[in-house]
């Protein structure tokens, strides 16, 4: 698949793990040069740094803390710097705790909207004066299907990345005259290193059996339908919410 992303540039955030290493492989695959945002996984960050050089293709990590607005406009400035634009931005970092929202605490939320919803309004506001100076600008989100149908335990998660769904929304009415896309990627449950094992493992069977494909995502599942919406294949997609979740919810 040629989807000619050449000489473009692309952030995604939380890129040096699992969904976000898949998506940062898969635009770097079609052409786009890849800044790999990370917080603490600075050697799983260089990994995929080295993994896109390997293949011929070009990609720098960079450390930031998308919870905090100057620390994001920092890392904003030194991919401008480093590589002269900025044309696509993936929300992919997130904080998942899985718990009964009776039992949870002010600080269990804090950290899930922090980084989940804020880190992505953080990203995307200062962003924007890159990606809207160009006619190829793409803003893509990644959500969970918690945040339109709910789940039992995510109910903090599942609130701020309907948050997210709504500011994608929005973004794609203000930025539409500019050529800008934004688009949310709803996922249904991805094996990752994040999940539980043990947890996975007892109940893998039950889970498995809401899905009529039968099995969980994978990060490889995910990279390219990422790749397809920055890309000018897509140009007349946005506002839109795309289900990559294996049948698990079929909302219309």
């Amino acid at each position: 698949m040629d989807l000619g992303l050449q000489g473009r540039v692309a952030l995604v955030t939380g890129g040096g793990r699992d969904v976000g290493s898949a998506i940062a492989g898969s635009l770097a695959a079609e052409g786009a040069t890849v800044a790999v945002n990370y917080n603490r996984s600075q050697a799983e960050a260089n990994d995929v740094v080295a993994q896109i050089a390997a293949a011929g293709r070009r990609a720098k990590a960079y450390a930031g803390d998308i919870t905090v607005l100057d620390a994001v406009h920092a890392m904003i400035d030194s991919i401008v710097q480093d590589f002269g634009r900025l044309d696509i931005l993936v929300n992919n970092a997130g904080y998942v705790r899985r718990q009964p929202f009776a039992e949870s605490r002010p600080e269990d939320w804090r950290r899930q909207i922090d980084v989940c919803l804020y880190g992505a309004i953080h990203c995307a506001h200062a962003c924007l004066p890159h990606i809207a100076a160009g006619k190829h600008g793409r803003i893509i989100s990644l959500a969970g299907d918690s945040s339109r149908i709910g789940e039992v335990g995510l109910a903090l998660a599942a609130a701020a990345r309907a948050g997210v769904i709504a500011l994608m929304k929005s973004l794609a009415k203000e930025l539409g005259r500019s050529a800008v896309t934004a688009n949310a990627v709803a996922l249904g449950l991805v094996e990752t290193g994040h999940l539980d094992k043990a947890w996975l493992e007892a109940n893998r069977d039950k889970i498995t059996r809401l899905y009529p494909l039968r099995r969980l995502g994978t990060p490889q599942d995910v990279g390219p339908i990422v790749a397809f919406l920055a890309s000018d294949a897509a140009a007349w997609i946005t506002g839109q919410v795309l289900s990559v979740n294996g049948g698990f919810s079929m909302v219309g």
